[in-house]
């Protein structure tokens, strides 16, 4: 049995960001459509609390796929020669449960990740939304540009980071990469002063983003934490925003952001207007003012990596990328 095998390096190539985005807002309907199988996600966390290991599985009917991927976090690794996220995505059949592909995890999470945030971003932030603050200066911040670079005519961009170093080496790879002028900011709520978008793409377990310091009107992608005792944003940035989600049930399972303010008893699980799903569907009117706070509570989903991984094997198959080998697989006689 031939299987297909993804590096990192190759995984952009096959997956743009712009065809990306369509493919996350195409999946997003489909789940919202129940046309998606989706568990939680099993995470083993690893003694001493210095990473995780997780495993997401996922079947899509529409294109027809299963698969999961397989992941450690080790957020320590910011700033090292190793990515926080690493890992594997499977991509199966669904005719004979046949292995198509091994893909480089790392890669597909940051370029989903940051196109769903586009998605949301097209979908709930004012259209003269251009000012643009991103709190972290990791893989997923350069993304996220690129992203809101598509979704939105971007006019201002600022960065922060507690690592002033990465900062540097971020605003440097930015200009370098896409021809724009980026700001390095002193503090967080410099960073955010005024922005009408907001990405935060930490790895901080405690708040980065208040609520005190966003701006009417404002849209926020809140990225980084996926766990339930972690939080980018405080209580009063998740009290007075607006509240979109990839999923209700990973939100009231998983996400500290929402998590937290509930067990202070500050919100409850109505709090959650719409799955982005929901609102690209047209089900859910989305932003209700200009003056109104969004926020996208972004958790990351098996579902967009196997939609991922869908379109780097029709891509790859279309243009010989990838490398071919054999791993058995065929009956035995």
């Amino acid at each position: 049995m031939r299987i297909l095998v993804v590096s990192q390096d190759e995984v952009p190539r096959l997956l743009p960001m712009a065809e990306c985005m369509d493919a996350m807002a195409a999946v997003l309907r489909a789940l919202a459509e129940g046309e998606a199988l989706l568990p939680l996600r099993t995470v083993l966390r690893l003694p001493g609390g210095e990473g995780a290991f997780a495993v997401m599985p996922a079947y899509l009917a529409t294109p027809p796929a299963i698969g999961l991927k397989a992941i450690t976090v080790f957020p320590g690794n910011e700033g090292t020669e190793y990515d926080s996220h690493q890992g594997a995505v499977l991509l199966f059949d669904t005719d004979h449960g046949r292995l198509l592909a091994i893909m480089d995890a790392s890669s597909i999470t940051a370029i989903r990740t940051a196109a769903v945030s586009g998605v949301a971003t097209r979908v709930l932030a004012r259209e003269d939304a251009g000012d643009l603050a991103l709190l972290g200066t990791g893989v997923q911040a350069m993304t996220h540009l690129e992203a809101m670079l598509l979704a939105r005519r971007i006019r201002r961009i600022r960065a922060w980071s507690r690592q002033e170093e990465s900062v540097a080496r971020f605003v440097a790879r930015a200009e370098e990469r896409f021809g724009v002028v980026v700001e390095s900011a002193v503090s967080a709520q410099d960073a955010v002063a005024g922005a009408d978008l907001i990405c935060t793409v930490t790895a901080s377990r405690d708040p980065v983003l208040e609520g005190a310091w966003i701006a009417p009107g404002a849209h926020v992608n809140a990225v980084g934490s996926s766990m339930r005792t972690s939080r980018e944003l405080d209580t009063e940035a998740m009290r007075r925003a607006a509240l979109f989600v990839d999923r209700r049930e990973s939100t009231l399972h998983e996400a500290g952001d929402f998590l937290v303010p509930k067990s202070e008893g500050v919100i409850g699980d109505d709090h959650i207007r719409a799955e982005l799903g929901e609102v690209l569907l047209g089900r859910h009117g989305g932003r209700t003012s200009a003056e109104e706070v969004t926020v996208f509570k972004s958790l990351g989903l098996a579902v967009e990596d196997v939609a991922s991984a869908h379109h780097i094997h029709e891509a790859a198959q279309r243009t010989g990328a990838g490398t071919w080998v054999e791993l058995g697989g065929e009956r035995r006689h």
